[in-house]
């Protein structure tokens, strides 16, 4: 997965890596307040219909505790922001 900072017209790099076991990251450190785009390379797990998601969220407050799933079908996805 890949995390940026949108700057200007364009994206920042900001952390990538791979996911855990579970489906988690870990930490991406404090970010702080922008708009970030979090981008899901689900085609290596072989979805081929979404070879990737990209997910756009604003972060408020550098203090938020942020925790951004994707849950994943052949033909479907959904994202929310979880607690």
């Amino acid at each position: 997965m890949h995390l940026s900072r949108r700057s200007g017209e364009g994206w920042d790099p900001v952390a990538e890596g791979f996911t855990d076991d579970e489906g988690r990251f870990g930490d991406f450190g404090d970010l702080a307040a922008g708009t970030y785009r979090l981008v899901f390379e689900t085609g290596r797990w072989g979805n081929t219909f979404y070879p990737f998601v990209a997910v756009v969220f604003v972060v408020a407050d550098r203090s938020d505790h942020l925790h951004v799933p994707l849950l994943i079908s052949p033909y479907g996805y959904t994202t929310y922001r979880g607690s």
